[in-house]
C-alpha cells in the first residue's frame, strides 16, 4: 500500500515538473523569436529561479521515497546539477559571458524537462516496448525543437540560408531524420548540431524497428490465440 503511495507521489511530482519544464520552453522560444536579452528580464529570471527551486525539491524528495537513497542519488545526480539555477547565479555574480554562451546556459535546467516527459510517456503507455519507444520519440522530439532554437539564434545572423525559425527547424527535422539538409552550417555551434541530430536518427531507426517488430509479434500471437479458441469451440 505503501509503495503504490510513493509511486503515485512520485509520478505527481513527474507532472509537476514537466509542468514547469514546458513554461520554461514558452518563455525560451517566445524570448528567441522576439530576439529579446532574456537576463534584463526580470519576470523570466525570477519564474527560472523559483522552476529550479522546485526542480531540486522534487529530487531530494523523489530520493527521500526511494528504497535505496544513495544509489538514487549516485544515479540522478546529474539531474540536480541541471537543476542548479546558473543563469541566476551569474547574473548575480556579474560573471562575464557572451550573448551566445549564456543562451547555451539557458537551456540547462530542460535536461529535465527531457527526463520528465519521458518517465510520464512511459508511465501512461500500455507496455514496456510501447513506454520505451515513445519516450525515446519524445525526448528527440524535444532535442529536435531544441536544436532549432539554438540553431536559429546561432546561424539566422551569419547564414543567409536561415531566413526565420521555419527555415532553421526544417534543417532540424532533415539533419535529425539523416536525410539531410541543402544548408551547411556556418558556426560552430551549427556544426555541432549536425551531427548530434544526425547521431540521434542512426540511433532511433533502429529503435523504431523493434517496436514494428513487437506490434507484429503482439498481432500475430492475438490472431492465433484466436484461431485457437475458434478451433476448440
Amino acid at each position: 500500500m505503501k509503495k503504490n503511495i510513493r509511486n503515485k507521489l512520485g509520478n505527481a511530482l513527474h507532472w509537476v515538473v514537466l509542468s514547469l519544464s514546458v513554461a520554461l520552453i514558452l518563455f525560451i522560444s517566445i524570448d528567441t523569436f522576439l530576439q529579446r536579452p532574456f537576463l534584463s528580464n526580470p519576470v523570466y529570471m525570477h519564474f527560472q529561479l523559483w522552476v529550479c527551486i522546485i526542480f531540486i525539491i522534487e529530487f531530494f524528495i523523489q530520493m527521500a521515497l526511494s528504497d535505496r537513497r544513495w544509489r538514487f542519488f549516485r544515479r540522478n545526480i546529474l539531474f540536480l546539477l541541471v537543476s542548479i539555477p546558473y543563469l541566476n547565479i551569474i547574473a548575480h555574480c556579474h560573471v562575464e559571458l557572451s550573448d551566445q554562451q549564456l543562451y547555451f546556459v539557458r537551456f540547462i535546467p530542460l535536461m529535465r524537462a527531457a527526463y520528465a516527459m519521458a518517465l510520464v510517456v512511459s508511465y501512461v503507455s500500455t507496455s514496456r516496448i510501447v513506454g520505451i519507444f515513445w519516450s525515446y520519440v519524445s525526448i528527440v522530439f524535444l532535442m529536435v525543437y531544441f536544436a532549432s532554437l539554438i540553431f536559429f539564434e546561432q546561424e539566422q545572423p551569419v547564414n543567409p540560408d536561415i531566413t526565420d525559425y521555419w527555415s532553421s527547424l526544417w534543417w532540424c527535422s532533415l539533419e535529425a531524420t539523416t536525410i539531410g539538409a541543402p544548408v551547411n552550417p556556418v558556426t560552430v555551434a551549427g556544426k555541432i548540431l549536425a551531427a548530434v541530430l544526425s547521431g540521434m536518427g542512426v540511433i532511433m531507426f533502429p529503435l523504431f524497428t523493434v517496436y514494428l517488430g513487437d506490434i507484429v509479434t503482439r498481432y500475430v500471437r492475438r490472431h492465433h490465440r484466436s484461431e485457437g479458441k475458434m478451433n476448440g469451440t
